[in-house]
Order: C-alpha cells, then sequence, then structure tokens
C-alpha cells in the first residue's frame, strides 16, 4: 500500500554535503596537497609564485576565499556524515542526539573557516 502522506527526510541535505565534500577530497585536495606540499619544495614551482604577498592577495580574493573556505567545510561534512553513519555500524546508536553533535561540528567548523578567511 502506498502512503499517500510520506514523511519529510533531512537525508537528502546531508548527502548532498556528504558528496560534495567526497567529490571535493577525492579531486581537489590531492591537487593542492601535490601543487603546495611538493611541486613548491622541491623548487618545480618558483618559490615567489608563493610568497607571502601573492598567497594572501590569493586568500583574499573572492574565488580565493570560496576556495580556501571550501577546501575546508566541505570535507568537514564529508567527515562528519561519515562519523555519524559509522556510529551506527558500530552498533553504537546515538539517536538524535548524535546527529545533531555532528552536524553542529561540521557546521561550527564551516562558520570558523568562513570568519577567518574574511579576517584576513
Amino acid at each position: 500500500m502506498i502512503n499517500k502522506n510520506p514523511k519529510r527526510s533531512d537525508e537528502p541535505v546531508w548527502w548532498g554535503l556528504f558528496g560534495a565534500g567526497g567529490s571535493w577530497f577525492a579531486m581537489i585536495t590531492p591537487i593542492t596537497v601535490f601543487v603546495l606540499g611538493i611541486l613548491v619544495p622541491f623548487g618545480v614551482i618558483d618559490a615567489d609564485a608563493m610568497s607571502y604577498e601573492r598567497v594572501s592577495g590569493f586568500a583574499t580574493s573572492l574565488i580565493g576565499a570560496l576556495f580556501v573556505i571550501a577546501s575546508i567545510a566541505l570535507p568537514m561534512w564529508h567527515a562528519m556524515h561519515r562519523l555519524h553513519h559509522g556510529m551506527h555500524d558500530l552498533k553504537l546508536h546515538t539517536g538524535v542526539v548524535g546527529k545533531i553533535a555532528c552536524y553542529f561540528v561540521a557546521a561550527f567548523l564551516s562558520c570558523l573557516a568562513v570568519v577567518f578567511v574574511f579576517m584576513i
């Protein structure tokens, strides 16, 4: 029998943030680590390209600020959603309190990222 009045779920919102964070972490983060952690230290990219003034200028531009915020916030949403569902797999059923705690941490750290980026 089909339920004519199904209960609305908030899962699509969390799954959307989970997917965006996982995609960002899988595609953008390795390139960022490769460039900043390997190419610059080994001199493949000129060190002047990573001077404080240039990096600060990038981080304070709109595109740079969005990049820094997304690099912090999206993987955090992914991790907190994975932690929330991982607790169920480990038979740690925390219910609504665990869900609120996980997503609060992600939201709080996302807000901190926004605040700190715009304070630069």
